[in-house]
């Protein structure tokens, strides 16, 4: 049986980890660990009383805010340690609705990551503000035209990875954070020649704590996606001037499914 973990990492979600925990435990086809960096409201208390409560969560504490990525990574690490086969990325503060996780995991059956896109048809964004939406679908424009990728949300938070695809698209040097975390990995699964497919996701703006999106978030992912473009481009140059060939697309191995409703 494939043993699946949705790893959340929080920082300063008191109001919305319970809720979202439960839905998740609701859908009863995942376990969950939960990633906190020391929150100063309490989150980290809510998250062990949780585990309290139910052998299907975890909670590891770290000592800081380090960011969206280390967080993630060790979630990552974690969950390969106590052997799981499936792991999910989600948000904690309600914008990913775990009602969707089985028909991503679904989907998982012919593909190695599946990614929730806010931005293929039948996707949805509810109750975001009009600028956040341009910087999201200008961004992932910026990164399909520097990439040469057909991902159309590679910035999303909500996705599922085989673990075996974590390990060959091989996570260490990995130091983005932010949406940038999640492009890199994207990135990456791509130039693996893994399977990777998007399914619409209905993405909705949370009701309660704060945004953690800040300027340095946005520069970040424009400075690297751009060396990522100059360095593909670049050897591109070299492959057609010293073989004759041009290096193989990565367009090709990212599809779409959509859901039954």
């Amino acid at each position: 049986m494939v043993s699946t973990l949705v790893v959340m990492p929080t920082y300063n979600e008191k109001d919305n980890l319970e809720p979202i925990a439960r839905r998740v435990l609701a859908t009863g086809v995942a376990d969950l660990l939960v990633v906190d960096d020391s929150s100063p409201d309490g989150t980290g208390d809510i998250a062990d009383r949780l585990a309290g409560e139910h052998p299907e969560v975890h909670v590891m504490h770290r000592a800081g805010k380090e960011g969206l990525g280390v967080a993630y990574l060790a979630g990552f690490a974690w969950a390969r340690e106590h052997g799981y086969d499936v792991i999910v990325e989600m948000d904690a503060d309600g914008s990913h609705q775990p009602e969707a996780l089985p028909g991503m995991l679904g989907v998982l059956d012919g593909s190695d990551v599946v990614l929730g896109s806010r931005w293929v048809p039948g996707g949805e964004v509810r109750n975001w503000p009009k600028r956040r939406e341009l910087l999201s679908r200008g961004g992932n424009l910026y990164a399909r035209l520097a990439l040469g990728i057909a991902v159309k949300d590679a910035t999303g938070g909500y996705r599922a990875y085989r673990t075996t695809a974590l390990d060959r698209i091989g996570l260490t040097g990995v130091q983005s954070q932010g949406y940038c975390f999640q492009l890199d990995l994207v990135w990456r699964a791509l130039q693996a020649e893994l399977r990777v497919t998007e399914v619409p996701i209905t993405f909705v703006e949370r009701t309660a704590g704060v945004s953690k999106m800040s300027g340095p978030i946005v520069r970040e992912s424009l400075v690297r996606v751009s060396l990522w473009g100059l360095k593909r481009r670049a050897m591109a140059v070299a492959e057609l001037l010293l073989h004759g060939r041009r290096l193989p697309s990565v367009r090709a191995r990212s599809r779409v499914v959509h859901l039954p409703a």
